[in-house]
This record gives structure tokens, C-alpha cells and sequence, in this order.
């Protein structure tokens, strides 16, 4: 079987058939990774033994005659801010380079019980803090449309895995925008759902608040598949939702006739390229013509968002970050004479100048004298950034945006402007603080072939109308019609 073909729904079908099996499945990524990895850097780990036993225990199931699990067989890698027992996971940082957890996250438990077959780690930014891929300190990340570009961050390893045909369905994390501008950059399918509707136990945390985990796919049916697998009420995680699971992949071929789609002024001004605002108005005309209703929105608020979500973000940041002094399980500065060289001395030396940046803007917000004047009036600024979806959402059903300002820049482009990398985020740190869902899927290219995402965000917990839109407009592009 193709790999680029590959699918969950055919993975599924095949191994039930006996057509082909997990084992042989596995061992065919295995050996696209070792091909292709090389030049991508998508993978920290692999943990090829974990894997083949999983596929063994499939193989035997369909041998057997027994039905199979959603997710049986399907070669999964997973964004290494997620725990997995006995597999090292790093959270793409010197800190945790060598850190093995003894326990399982919430999502890569359910994925594996539903028979995923589990190949590897991702490479990510460091502790999920980026825009490119570029601050992970082992090594950045490249984009598999183009090697000299970024695949997006701070997911970049799990979009670039599915992208390049080493993997057929990745786990990510969103906290303002990771899952979905890689998935941008990377011409695949990227899910973000509403914040508690997927555990995050066991997920590295970067910002507590606004962290979500997702899938990236190459179809909408597909993530539609993971979400229905990883969602739900975890009593582990007192912030996940115990809230009724609807049955995404039924709901999913209901017509879109009818449905209100907002288009927010705020999301096409300047900064927005050219050929992405083009290609993301075709996509808008062809929900038209699938019979949505297009109806122009405000969201006066988004010009806030950055600095209210680079306040927030950061000052979450450096409280979850306190932890890695060197004590316990992160990386200890050898050779130290004192205990307060080695708090300084391993965390200078185990972290990045990214978090190290953040802990630094962080801790100066929360700071004495400064928590009113920024974090607690970055709190409020986000009240009306989720008030403005509230008023927008009494008058439409769904709002679609571009994904990013740009297709994917050159690696190395805005290393060294931070302000411009923040940047990147404008159009999606919204919907992470209002804490809705959202999903990017491929709209078009640049004259350089470069993949354009565009964005749907919904309501609170209405996912499936999202990916219900998502799934028309996929549908038609794929059939011209």
C-alpha cells in the first residue's frame, strides 16, 4: 500500500481483511522514517518495541476474526510534551533529556486502547514554546514541502511526521496556535478542540490554562476518528469537561445548507498576505456555494490578543517551570558547591533562550508592583476577547479565518526578531484564550508551493459543526465541485 494513501479508515479495513498487517504496516513507516527523517528531523525517539507489540496483538485480533478497535493498526507519533511510560520524553528540552515517566497520558492511553500503534516522539519547541520549530535544543525541524522553511511550532515535529508519510495520524498541543499554524505550513489537517473536552493529564504543561491537545491528520474524517477516541471527562484531570461526547463521525456528513458562517473584518487587514487572503476568500466563495450563509462579524477586541496571550502565556509559564530546579528528575549542573548555584546553574544551563525569555516575561508580569498593571489586566482584556466570540456566535455558527498571516517563512527568518515570531500567532491565540475550538485544513498554495490553512473556530464544545464545515469544503476541493 501507498503510504501517502493511507488512511485510518483503510489501515482498518485492510488488517480486518488480512489484506496486509499491523506488523507490516509498522515496519513500512519505520522504514520511511529511516529514509526521510534524516533530512526532516520530525522524530527525537522511536520506540519501535512498544510498537511492534502493539501491532502483534492487532495482527492476532483480525486473525482471530474478532472486530477491531477505531484506531487498529493506525501508525501514530506523538508531540514529546506527552508522558508515555517507559519511552523517554523531553518535551524537547536539555532539562528532561533523559527523563523516562512511568505513567502514560490520558490521550496516548485512549489512543492505544483503541489500537493505534504508537512509533515515536516528536520533535517540538522547547516545552511547546514557539512558532517554527526552531528553539527545540536538539535540533529544528524542516518542512517537507520545502526543506529550507519552517513547519510551523510549536507541533512542527507531529504535522511534518504526517506530512511526510511517516506517520499516518500525530497527537499535538495547542496553547496559541501549535497545532493549527503547523498544520497551516504543513498542508495537513489540524485539530484543536475546546479546552476540557481532552484530558491534559500527563501533557508537559506550558500554560495551564490555555494548553489543548489534538490531532493533526491528512483528512478532516480522520481527525474526526482521534477526537472521537481521545475525548471525555477524565477524572485525572479536574479541568477536563464531564460533558455529554456526541457522535462526531455520524454528525459529520449532515449537510452545511443553511449553516452561518461569520467573516470577521479584523482577521483581513494589514500583515495578511496577498495569496493567502486570495486563497482563503475561494475557500469562503465555495462554502457559498455549498450553501452556507456568509455574514461579516466583529471581533473588536483581536488587536489585543497577542500581547494579552504573550502576558498570560508567560506568567503560566514561569509558575509550571519553577518545578525544574534540578532536585528531582530535570537535568543537574555537575560539579556545583552550593545549592543555590545548582538551582541557577541547571536551570541556565537546561534551558533555552526562548524559556528562558518567557520565565523572565512571566515573572516580571506577576511580579509585585506589576500584576495589576499587566497580568491582571491581561485577564480582563481576555474576558472581552471570549465576550466578542459570545456576541459573534449569537448571529453565526461558525467564523472562518486564515490560519496564518503567511505561508511558511524560511528557517532562520525571524529567529532573531521575536516580536515578528509572535506575530505568526495573530490568528490563532484568539481561540485558545476564549478556550473554543478550532481546526485548520488546506485551502491552496502560493506560487511557490507552499500550503495555505484556512481556520474554523466554533462554539464552545460544538465540534462537530467545525468539522462538519471542514468536511464539506474538504469534500468539494477534492471533487472540483
Amino acid at each position: 500500500m501507498e503510504l501517502s494513501q493511507l488512511n485510518v479508515e483503510r489501515v482498518r479495513s485492510a488488517i480486518q481483511q488480512r489484506t496486509t498487517t499491523a506488523l507490516a504496516l509498522a515496519e513500512a513507516h519505520y522504514a520511511e522514517i529511516q529514509k526521510e527523517d534524516g533530512r526532516i528531523g520530525a522524530f527525537l525517539t522511536l520506540c519501535k518495541e512498544r510498537a511492534l507489540e502493539q501491532a502483534d496483538r492487532i495482527d492476532r485480533m483480525a486473525a482471530e476474526g474478532k472486530a477491531l478497535p477505531p484506531l487498529a493498526g493506525v501508525p501514530v507519533a506523538i508531540k514529546d510534551v506527552m508522558s508515555t511510560r517507559g519511552v523517554r520524553t523531553t518535551a524537547g528540552s536539555k532539562s528532561l533529556a533523559k527523563y523516562i515517566p512511568p505513567y502514560d497520558c490520558t490521550a496516548v492511553a485512549r489512543m492505544e486502547a483503541a489500537g493505534a500503534v504508537i512509533l515515536g516522539k516528536t520533535n517540538c519547541d522547547e516545552f511547546a514554546m514557539g512558532s517554527s520549530n526552531e528553539n527545540s535544543a536538539f535540533h529544528p525541524v524542516r518542512n517537507p514541502r520545502d526543506v529550507t522553511r519552517v513547519p510551523g511550532g510549536s507541533s512542527g515535529g507531529s504535522a511534518a511526521a504526517v506530512a511526510a508519510d511517516m506517520a499516518v495520524v500525530a497527537l499535538g498541543s495547542d496553547t496559541g496556535g501549535s497545532i493549527r499554524q503547523p498544520a497551516s505550513f504543513c498542508g495537513v489537517v489540524g485539530l484543536m478542540p475546546t479546552y476540557g473536552r481532552v484530558s491534559r493529564y500527563g501533557l508537559i504543561a506550558f500554560a495551564s490554562s490555555l494548553d489543548h491537545i489534538g490531532p493533526l491528520t491528512k483528512s478532516v474524517k480522520d481527525a474526526t476518528v482521534v477526537l472521537q477516541t481521545i475525548a471525555g471527562r477524565d477524572p485525572m484531570d479536574s479541568t477536563s469537561a464531564d460533558m455529554p461526547i456526541p457522535n462526531y463521525v455520524g454528525e459529520l456528513e449532515k449537510s452545511v445548507r443553511g449553516l452561518k458562517l461569520g467573516v470577521a473584518k479584523e482577521y483581513f487587514g494589514e500583515g495578511l498576505d496577498d495569496e493567502v487572503r486570495h486563497a482563503v476568500e475561494s475557500a469562503v466563495d465555495k462554502l457559498k456555494k455549498l450553501g452556507c450563509e456568509i455574514v461579516p462579524v466583529s471581533l473588536p477586541h483581536t488587536p489585543f490578543a497577542i500581547p494579552t496571550y504573550y502576558l498570560i502565556a508567560t506568567a503560566e509559564a514561569s509558575s509550571n517551570l519553577a518545578r525544574y530546579d534540578g532536585v528531582r528528575y530535570s537535568y543537574r549542573a555537575p560539579e556545583v558547591k552550593s545549592l543555590s548555584e545548582m538551582y541557577r546553574r541547571s536551570r541556565d544551563d537546561g534551558f533555552g533562550a526562548e524559556v528562558k525569555r518567557r520565565i523572565m516575561l512571566g515573572t516580571y508580569a506577576l511580579s509585585a508592583g506589576y500584576y495589576d498593571a499587566y497580568y491582571l489586566k491581561a485577564q480582563k482584556v481576555r474576558t472581552l476577547l471570549a465576550r466578542d466570540f459570545d456576541e459573534a456566535f449569537r448571529k453565526v455558527d461558525a467564523i472562518v479565518t486564515p490560519t496564518s498571516p503567511t505561508a511558511a517563512f524560511r528557517l532562520g527568518e525571524k529567529s532573531n526578531n521575536p516580536l515578528a515570531m509572535y506575530l505568526a500567532d495573530i490568528y490563532t491565540v484568539t481561540a485558545d484564550l476564549a478556550g473554543i475550538p478550532g481546526i485548520s485544513i488546506p485551502c491552496g498554495e502560493t506560487r511557490e508551493k507552499l500550503p495555505i490553512g484556512l481556520q474554523i473556530l466554533g462554539r464552545h464544545f460544538e465540534e462537530a459543526t467545525i468539522l462538519r464545515v471542514a468536511h464539506a469544503y474538504e469534500q468539494s476541493a477534492q471533487t472540483g465541485s
